[in-house]
């Protein structure tokens, strides 16, 4: 909505003499900044009332697993669920409050992250009123967001228009370009899936899913911005895509939104994000990879994510081919938890874990 009156500045007579105040809207950096602060207040404003609203409506709160660990059974129970609508809300409000609504990759990334937060919200809704940690049918969710992702890779695509947009770029290499012609729309909804369930995935104890999000979401903040730039994709060799630098402004409203989520997040929880909250900031992290050409980037920026999800594959793998297990319990933080990690520690030390990572996956911009 702020982006118009730079138009409104410069069409409607009365209005130019605020040209040169408005001006500063032109600036993405200023807009990403407007769009997290909007998030963090719209959350903290709101959040009590969502809060107080779903702990009503779900009396019990969230299922527990009965097979996680035995202290979740009295430590978690009751807790509201569905949180990630405070999230969900806060980052739609922002974004299209201060992002350009003329630009197409901001629309592609927003419908993939809705869409997967309503795939999240309905498997919540399933669990809540069934009193059951089982929503609905693992295929046919993995369906649904298989649909949302090929739909969102081949849009993406369509507007790259020459070969790069199929193509995958190596980091740490400047020359290497792997085209995967047509099949990269398959490539990109394998990465936006697999970011969507691994921070879901992620996401079992208080806090530890929304601080590495929010650190991704930084950091692809930056790469957008600089992959949307002419002038510094070119110095950082790096490919440019004309418009990307806009999700920067997406990114900042996660960032915002997610500050606003931890203050009732933080252990103890008043709220848990849900399936609501993970699904859609994984699938939004998978999606802006895609658009900026950086998904190999994404797996070791979001590398705390890929060991959750490796250490369940594993898990899993290992029990049915052998009948024994890798890990005392997978994800991996039930693991630590079972060798006497607090959860604080747990939660604190992979905080420091995503940190690093994030910087490693950073360095690449200009490793090449």
């Amino acid at each position: 909505m702020f982006y118009w009156l730079i138009e409104l500045s410069n069409t409607v007579p009365g209005f130019g003499i605020f040209r040169g105040a408005l001006n500063v809207f032109r600036y993405i950096t200023f807009r990403t900044g407007g769009a997290m602060v909007t998030g963090a207040l719209f959350v903290f404003l709101f959040g009590p009332w969502i809060i107080d609203h779903l702990r009503l409506r779900q009396g019990k709160g969230q299922p527990i697993r009965t097979d996680g660990p035995a202290s979740h059974l009295i430590s978690k129970k009751g807790t509201p669920t569905m949180g990630g609508l405070m999230i969900l809300s806060g980052l739609v409000v922002s974004t299209l409050l201060w992002a350009n609504p003329l630009n197409p990759y901001v629309w592609i990334v927003l419908a993939v992250t809705l869409g997967f937060g309503f795939v999240g919200f309905y498997d919540d809704y399933l669990k809540v009123t069934k009193q059951s940690h089982s929503g609905f049918a693992g295929k046919l969710r993995l369906l649904i967001e298989a649909v949302i992702a090929l739909v969102a890779c081949y849009a993406l695509v369509r507007l790259g228009r020459d070969v790069t947009s199929t193509s995958l770029a190596v980091p740490f290499l400047k020359d290497v370009v792997i085209n995967f012609g047509w099949f990269f729309v398959i490539f990109g909804a394998f990465v936006i899936v697999g970011a969507g369930n691994a921070v879901n995935l992620t996401d079992g104890l208080d806090g530890l899913a929304i601080v590495p999000v929010m650190i991704a979401a930084a950091s692809f903040g930056m790469i957008s911005y600089l992959t949307g730039n002419a002038v510094f994709s070119d110095y950082l060799q790096i490919r440019y895509v004309a418009g990307t630098g806009e999700l920067a402004v997406l990114c900042g409203a996660v960032l915002g939104a997610g500050l606003g989520f931890l203050w009732f997040n933080a252990p103890p929880a008043s709220i848990f994000m849900g399936d609501t909250g993970s699904l859609a900031l994984g699938g939004m992290l998978g999606a802006t990879a895609v658009a900026v050409k950086h998904e190999i980037v994404l797996a070791v920026i979001g590398g705390l994510f890929v060991l959750e999800a490796v250490s369940v594959i594993v898990q899993v793998a290992s029990f049915k081919l052998t009948g024994k297990r890798v890990f005392r319990m997978a994800p991996l933080h039930h693991h630590f938890e079972q060798k006497g990690w607090t959860e604080p520690q747990i939660v604190i030390r992979f905080w420091i874990i995503s940190v690093m990572l994030a910087l490693a996956g950073l360095s690449t911009l200009k490793l090449r």
